[in-house]
């Protein structure tokens, strides 16, 4: 089937946000050297903005080409459940009492590791808190383990050493995720039509995650032991003086956003109640990253809107594979792509075998930590860590060569023990 004019277009605007998110170092360096118009070189700087930018762009386009009917009419289908939740779950697992919880359980870990305090911070924020992102999903556990590390280990990080555990982070959260069929977005497109429950992920894909986990954040722990060892550190936990109480409270919110996940109307009216409870109780939290939160749901929502025109040309590329092939095609694909977005469109076509089904989700979270866009928790964690790094901007190549090696492992774990 040809595909229409409009989405042509689409593919080329789509294109076109790919290069721009490509290039937000670039914009960030005018900013710096033209302060004259600063504002906006700072604006298309903001890698969170892009995709909603060129989404906005593509429904004028729609709208000029079609009519402003069809062009609302094709918004109004789109699903925006997966921004508006990784919205709530990013500004509720951000407040104070929930860091609080996750601070005095990492410092209980790094305790009974018998390794220098930065050290065992460091692997455990590695290794732990993503596969804890299994149950309290990915976006909540890449907020929380971008806010614990980001003053006490990208703020005194070399630019080598943000890098590799920026790229560690992003992978590891993609395929920890991947214990339970309800944390990771590429897992729940697919868990309900193939049957993948808690005892499937757990047996075939969790425990090779696991590994994969493990083994990249003892490789990065070890080859940077010298400078971690060298770091200050406190065991005073920023985040302190919340009454127990209001932390069991604050983990209710949390649970309750996480089981109704699929239901905005419940979960956003549980988040308004936090919001309700933060305003009430001033005193027990600091600043909600409500920008923050704002800025990745827009990106999300973008990459819905742009995502939604791109299925004539991409499903037939996925179809076209073997299983070996779906295997690293989707996770070349992830880097330019939402890995949901793969999932989902391989959800579509009956008759797929087993193992070209084990292939796709692998592959699809396999590839989530390539690139900022690649796994819907990636700009959360990329919103709170960058302005650790130079002139306040995230290099997408710097973030490639740091993932690039946690991605290898994570391919001989899965390809080594096969479906």
């Amino acid at each position: 089937m040809s595909p229409t004019s409009i989405q042509v277009v689409a593919a080329v605007i789509f294109a076109l946000a790919l290069i721009h998110t490509f290039s937000t170092k670039f914009f960030e360096h005018l900013a710096h050297t033209r302060p004259t118009h600063s504002g906006v070189w700072h604006l298309l700087a903001e890698v969170e903005i892009v995709f909603g930018f060129w989404a906005m762009v593509m429904i004028v386009v729609m709208a000029l080409m079609t009519s402003r009917t069809d062009a609302v009419a094709y918004l109004d289908a789109r699903n925006f459940t997966e921004p508006m939740f990784v919205f709530a779950i990013m500004v509720v697992a951000g407040s104070k009492p929930v860091l609080q919880a996750a601070s005095t359980g990492v410092q209980a870990l790094v305790r009974v590791i018998p390794l220098p305090a930065p050290i065992a911070f460091f692997f455990t924020a590695l290794a732990i808190v993503p596969l804890l992102g299994s149950f309290i999903t990915e976006p909540a556990a890449m907020t929380l383990a971008a806010l614990l590390m980001r003053d006490r280990i990208f703020a005194n990080a070399s630019k080598t050493l943000r890098y590799g555990a920026l790229g560690v982070l992003f992978v590891n959260i993609s395929i920890g995720g991947t214990l339970t069929p309800f944390a990771a977005p590429p897992v729940l497109m697919v868990a309900a039509k193939w049957n993948y429950d808690l005892m499937f992920m757990l047996t075939h894909i969790g425990w090779k995650s696991a590994i994969a986990v493990f083994v990249n954040a003892t490789v990065l722990t070890i080859l940077f032991s010298k400078e971690l060892k060298a770091m200050s550190y406190s065991s005073d936990s920023p985040y302190k003086g919340v009454p127990l109480p209001m932390i069991v409270l604050h983990g209710l919110f949390l649970l309750g956003i996480v089981v109704f996940a699929h239901h905005p109307a419940a979960f956003i009216a549980i988040f308004l109640l936090f919001m309700g409870v933060a305003t009430a109780y001033p005193q027990h939290q600091e600043r909600l990253i409500l920008r923050e939160g704002l800025l990745v749901a827009f990106f999300l929502g973008g990459l819905v809107v742009l995502g939604g025109m791109q299925a004539w040309w991409l499903q037939p590329v996925l179809m076209a594979m073997d299983e070996t092939q779906i295997y690293f095609g989707a996770t070349a694909l992830t880097a330019i792509t939402d890995n949901a977005a793969l999932t989902y469109l391989g959800s579509q076509v009956e008759g797929l075998s087993e193992g070209f089904k084990y292939a796709l989700v692998t592959g699809a979270v396999t590839g989530g930590g390539l690139t900022i866009i690649a796994n819907a928790p990636n700009p959360a964690g990329a919103s709170i860590l960058k302005s650790t790094f130079d002139e306040g901007a995230i290099n997408p190549l710097g973030l490639l060569a740091g993932a690039a090696i946690p991605t290898v492992v994570a391919i001989i774990c899965f390809r080594l023990f096969p479906f």
